[in-house]
């Protein structure tokens, strides 16, 4: 029987403004998933935050979509809103788009990122979680973890790696996707996920020839845009994703290296900035700075016919303190710059924001040039 590892994350109130997700609501959240448990629609579970985001990590053998695991966690997202409302948190409910449950999470505002899969002998699985920024900011590490060979040196020793990965690519645009292999195809897939606020990477799977089943994802990354469902700026889409590791696939180390320059993401304060994305422990996820920088963190699971292992806060680690370090003055030097670009977003990212609004305010006043 295959497993399904599922996160399912959504704002729903913030403790104080947009800094982190309080104690309260991940009670309510943990309740929930207990009851779940124990009635068998899962398998096990485990609950944190990543700064103002609730995060639900799920085991099931429901698969991908599961309307009953979905509305599982449709229900604690809204009991976890009314918590937040009693409280007076920040922005109670503000990822939850929709009046009423109707049999699929998606497009209803909260993230997902979840894949089903046939569990090996021993099966290590990280589940990263970010904080003001948006889904293309996972493009580049997980290029590095799966494609690049200066990142990931089992591409290079290992027969079983030798041969590279299938990509999955979705246009947020124009909803649609494209399989892509690597290395024959990487000079296209660049092309394609370099533009990150169009082209994210959804899925990575093994090729045809390698040991894992070909049709079982080895990754996989939340890519909802809550722009596009709201129809208006309402918060940044703080993405999820899932990676497995070893035996065929690359190491815990590569996984994690990934992650190791802080690399510039848009999103940070209004969801209207490009900055630093800073690897850190769960404790310390908290936007503060700016409402920044945009953070990550990485729980490391055993996995065992759908039983998790204790989590291992994996950036909870001094070999990370330089980029954490790097990142801040990285961050220094895009603060420097103010209103102008390339802190603030170009133009053509910033129509989803409120600043369509100040130039409807202002276009009345604008006349032709002689």
């Amino acid at each position: 029987m295959k497993t399904t590892f599922s996160i399912i994350k959504a704002d729903v109130g913030g403790w104080p403004g947009h800094v982190y997700v309080h104690p309260d609501l991940k009670e309510i959240a943990n309740k929930k998933l207990t009851e779940a448990r124990k009635s068998g629609l899962l398998k096990d579970f485990h609950v944190t935050n990543c700064g103002d985001d609730l995060e639900l990590i799920m085991t099931h053998t429901n698969g991908e979509d599961s309307k009953e695991v979905h509305s599982l966690a449709w229900d604690t997202f809204c009991e976890a809103t009314e918590k937040a409302k009693e409280l007076g948190l920040y922005g109670a409910g503000q990822d939850l788009l929709k009046d009423a449950f109707s049999g699929n999470i998606k497009g209803m505002g909260p993230g997902i990122a979840e894949m089903e899969f046939t569990e090996r002998k021993a099966e290590p699985i990280v589940a990263f979680m970010m904080d003001k920024t948006e889904p293309g900011a996972f493009n580049f590490p997980i290029f590095k973890i799966f494609a690049d060979p200066f990142n990931t040196a089992g591409l290079i020793i290992d027969p079983n790696l030798h041969d590279g990965f299938v990509f999955e690519v979705w246009d947020i645009q124009e909803h649609k996707h494209v399989f892509m292999e690597t290395p024959e195809e990487m000079y296209g897939l660049l092309a394609l996920i370099g533009a990150k606020s169009r082209f994210v990477i959804k899925r990575v799977f093994p090729k045809k020839s390698s040991k894992l089943p070909s049709d079982e994802p080895v990754s996989a990354i939340s890519t909802e845009k809550l722009y596009q469902i709201a129809g208006e700026y309402v918060g940044k889409d703080d993405p999820a994703g899932v990676v497995r590791a070893q035996s065929g696939l690359p190491a815990l180390g590569e996984v994690l290296e990934g992650f190791s320059l802080g690399h510039l993401v848009s999103g940070w304060m209004r969801g209207s900035h490009n900055g630093p994305l800073m690897p850190v422990s769960v404790g310390q996820a908290k936007c503060t700075r700016f409402d920044g920088p945009p953070r990550v963190i990485a729980l490391g699971f055993q996995l065992k016919n759908g039983k998790l292992t204790e989590p291992v806060d994996l950036f909870d680690d001094p070999a990370f303190d330089r980029t954490r370090v790097e990142a801040q003055h990285i961050m220094d030097y895009m603060r420097r710059h103010g209103p102008f670009e390339p802190h603030r977003l170009p133009m053509a990212d910033m129509e989803y924001t409120t600043l369509p609004k100040v130039m409807k305010k202002l276009g009345s006043r604008f006349e032709k040039t002689k």
